[in-house]
């Protein structure tokens, strides 16, 4: 678990330019509206209760909704009749870097067990098949999160740097999720809050300070509250899959193709869970385990970034400009002697309104856990941290990109809608602070540098407004085609035994192993990994079983 975050993918960050663009690279016609078929049949609906949805003709309005395709950063008309619980989607949209591009809104009820009251309004983005080859129809993409938003990911990344085939056979779509990005975003803390939330020390050292972080936690979801509304509480994920299927249905596809990263692989095992007869070829890239409580998850997550930070110091030891001591003990000791310090005494900035702070220090570093592509940038961020000079420029850097601060001090709302789906998911980690105390050794012991503060950060869903409406459970998805699970060996966020977990579990699921660092394994330089899974995207056909990467 990364600060603050439940699992967090490299997905498009704003912030520093040199650091979020390596963060960033280590990530038309109108649609017929769908036909009767596209909604569950009356012969379908015990399967789809079986699963967990009971079919409800109160939402055939919205299952066979009509798309208003229009060009992305120009705002189409309100839906009519429409109530939202949100601001609507055209609302500040990016005007989408490349050309092609298309965008639309989607209605879906903010509670499905009251279709015909609220609605929140959908986000969706689509760059059309280019060809040649038979378009093979819609691929939804998701980079995780949760709070990631796939529109921007599509716009600004995978619309012009996914592998080509799949871009030539599939219209790509990236679909923000109810309360992310686009969709009627969570907003809680304004910018100069979110400076003090993200500066507050997660490693108390008394009763004072374990107070004042329990308040910053408290204040954050109460900003949330006041500031969301009614939609603070329906930002599940199984919610959020239900919203999926109405979108499949009025892109005109009897089968939903996916492709979800991280956070995005827990969505779609949901959807596999929920509709698995709707299942087409899917993709889940960095596996969540659906299984694991969040204590468990929040342990394993600490244990996965202490893996990635000794890879990094592997790597470290070999370079002239390496900031830390050879042997792991001896850098452990000393990255950990450098954060004490911090925790004292905050270091200067470029920005002459904020220091670096303890945790945002560690914020910048695990920040840099994610893709080995920030090795670099880390090693001149703590030499510089470290050094004669006693900079945090570099460091605070990486800190807001990771919270997608931009240069004007304002942020996405990344980590209000990451907090809002986690805490309705699932029961939190911790209920108080003597559950944490208790459970720090084995968070030291996970990772001797960062399991406290990754211990106190797990207290983050305590005092959430609204109870946990999920609960940890296998995911069979039984009925549904080949699922391809991905797991990478060294994956900081989600660590390779979920991939096993869940590959496991699934029915149909067949595990495709990376062996190498960074979080998750798609188009990120594996010629194996893509050749492998843009096969099975163009084909169907799924890897052999035990098929290991490099």
């Amino acid at each position: 678990m990364a600060p603050r975050a439940r699992s967090r993918t490299a997905s498009r960050t704003r912030g520093s330019a040199g650091f979020a663009t390596v963060l960033a690279l280590a990530l038309a016609a109108t649609v017929a509206t769908a036909d009767v078929q596209a909604l569950p049949t009356a012969r379908q609906a015990p399967r789809a209760k079986a699963a967990g949805v009971s079919y409800d003709p109160r939402l055939a309005p919205y299952y066979r909704q009509h798309l208003d395709w229009h060009t992305c950063g120009k705002p189409a008309a309100r839906p009519t009749g429409s109530t939202s619980a949100g601001a609507g989607a055209g609302a500040g949209m990016r005007m989408a870097r490349e050309r092609g591009f298309a965008c639309a809104t989607v209605r879906v009820p903010l509670d499905y067990a009251d279709p015909g009251g609220a609605e929140v309004p959908l986000a969706v983005a689509r760059k059309p098949a280019s060809g040649p080859g038979g378009r093979l129809g819609s691929l939804l993409l998701n980079p995780g999160g949760p709070g990631g938003s796939a529109v921007d990911f599509l716009t600004g990344y995978a619309g012009e740097h996914y592998p080509e085939a799949v871009r030539a056979r599939y219209d790509l779509v990236g679909v923000d999720p109810r309360g992310v990005g686009h969709s009627a975003p969570v907003r809680c803390l304004d910018g100069p809050a979110m400076d003090r939330w993200a500066a507050t020390d997660l490693t108390p050292d008394d009763a004072a300070e374990t107070a004042a972080l329990r308040r910053s936690f408290h204040a954050f979801a109460d900003a949330c509250r006041s500031r969301t509304g009614k939609l603070l509480g329906h930002v599940s994920t199984a919610e959020a899959a239900r919203d999926l299927d109405i979108v499949r249905a009025v892109l005109g596809e009897r089968r939903l193709d996916y492709v979800g990263a991280s956070y995005g692989t827990y969505l779609g095992a949901t959807y596999a869970e929920l509709f698995p007869y709707r299942v087409g070829r899917m993709v889940l890239d960095g596996a969540m385990d659906p299984s694991i409580d969040s204590r468990r998850l929040n342990l394993d997550q600490t244990a996965g970034f202490e893996t990635a930070f000794r890879a990094f110091l592997r790597d470290c030891a070999r370079r002239e400009d390496c900031p830390l001591p050879a042997a792991e003990p001896a850098a452990n000791r000393a990255l950990a002697a450098f954060l004490t310090a911090l925790d004292r005494a905050p270091l200067r900035t470029d920005d002459g309104k904020r220091r670096l702070s303890e945790a945002q220090a560690t914020t910048g570093i695990i920040a840099a856990l994610y893709t080995e592509a920030a090795w670099p940038a880390l090693r001149r961020a703590l030499g510089e941290a470290s050094g004669k000079d006693k900079d945090g420029t570099t460091l605070l850097s990486m800190s807001d990109a990771y919270y997608e601060r931009d240069a004007d001090g304002q942020y996405a709302p990344l980590m209000a809608a990451n907090a809002a789906v986690n805490c309705l998911d699932a029961p939190p980690a911790f209920t108080g602070p003597a559950a944490v105390r208790a459970a720090l050794p084995a968070f030291e012991k996970a990772s001797p540098v960062f399991g406290r503060a990754l211990a106190w950060t797990a207290l983050n869903c305590a005092d959430w407004p609204h109870p946990a409406t999920g609960t940890p459970h296998r995911v069979t998805a039984a009925g549904a085609p080949p699922i391809v699970v991905v797991g990478t060996t060294r994956d900081p966020a989600t660590p390779y035994r979920w991939a096993r977990s869940l590959a496991a579990q699934l029915t149909s699921g067949h595990l495709l192993t990376y062996e190498g660092d960074g979080h998750t394994a798609y188009n990120r330089g594996s010629t194996c990994i893509d050749t492998t899974l843009t096969t099975y995207l163009l084909t169907g056909t799924p890897p052999a079983p035990r098929t290991t990467c490099h």
